[in-house]
């Protein structure tokens, strides 16, 4: 099987290099020639070119652009493609790519791998990046059932973890854990650097350790990823900006009111509910 994948970046370059590994022929198309020529010789893929025509050999395409991009490159795609070409993307929004996509192409399905660093670009692309983690699919009343299925045989070669769902759900569900931890991570990096005592920052930044790291981690991420996850997820992210508001604001009250056995409480069940989430 001819794997495509368009934008070979962090995850396109990951699953390049997995792809390559589990036997899969892996054609690449980017933007840039260097790009295409660093992809060649790390291994990421067999071929690459800035020319939409090499995929007319694959047999599935995987979109790993920015969000923002996705539609206007599967209409790039299509006259290149096979008719019975299968096309799915990586995108961390699904409900507006699928309404974009599905009209265009029949055999499209909306994937969503639940993986990725702080890093950006092919440099940033390793080996085993979706082992153990969660890999999204969106299918749709209308997408093929044999679509789905042999995306999901490439998906398991990654030895990632399959969850369908509907492209709502998903947005609501991953702007919860996904889309808000990012704006909270940024608004205490923000909240830091706001501190106006440059001795007190100073030693802010030189007393920070693995609790603040972990904090703020996808708060210092690629800057592109979070402005995409506001504007393609607005409305579920809002809702969720707005139900964290209310718990900030419950606990603000409770220390101005020294209401410690309130506090004590709610920390104590977000302590027990934690594991739930990881």
């Amino acid at each position: 099987m001819n794997i495509g994948i368009v934008g070979l970046g962090l995850i396109g370059g990951s699953l390049g290099l997995d792809l390559r590994a589990a036997g899969y022929q892996v054609l690449g198309v980017s933007r840039r020639d260097k790009v295409c020529r660093d992809a060649i010789a790390r291994g990421v893929v067999d071929d690459a070119t800035v020319d939409m025509a090499l995929l007319a050999a694959a047999d599935v395409v995987f979109v790993c652009t920015p969000i923002s991009a996705i539609a206007s490159t599967v209409q790039q795609l299509i006259p290149h493609l096979s008719g019975d070409a299968i096309i799915t993307d990586v995108g961390s929004v699904k409900k507006s790519v699928v309404e974009a996509i599905t009209p265009l192409w029949a055999n499209f399905v909306g994937g969503h791998p639940m993986a990725g660093t702080a890093e950006s670009g092919l440099e940033a692309a390793v080996q085993n990046l979706f082992v153990g983690k969660a890999y999204v699919l969106t299918p749709v009343a209308t997408t093929p059932p044999a679509a789905v299925k042999t995306v999901e045989e490439i998906v398991r070669s990654l030895e990632a973890e399959i969850y369908h769902c509907s492209p709502e759900n998903h947005d609501k569900a991953v702007a919860r854990i996904s889309h808000l931890p990012v704006m909270v991570s940024a608004t205490l990096i923000d909240a830091c650097i706001s501190e106006t005592d440059p001795v007190v920052l100073e030693l802010a930044q030189q007393l920070a350790s693995s609790g603040f790291r972990d904090t703020s981690r996808v708060g210092g991420g690629n800057p592109e990823l979070g402005l995409m996850m506001a504007r393609y997820n607005r409305l579920e992210l809002l809702q969720s900006l707005q139900q964290y508001r209310h718990c900030l604001d419950e606990i603000i009250s409770q220390i101005e009111q020294e209401d410690w056995n309130g506090l004590h409480s709610k920390l104590t069940t977000t302590q027990s509910k934690r594991s739930q989430f990881c």
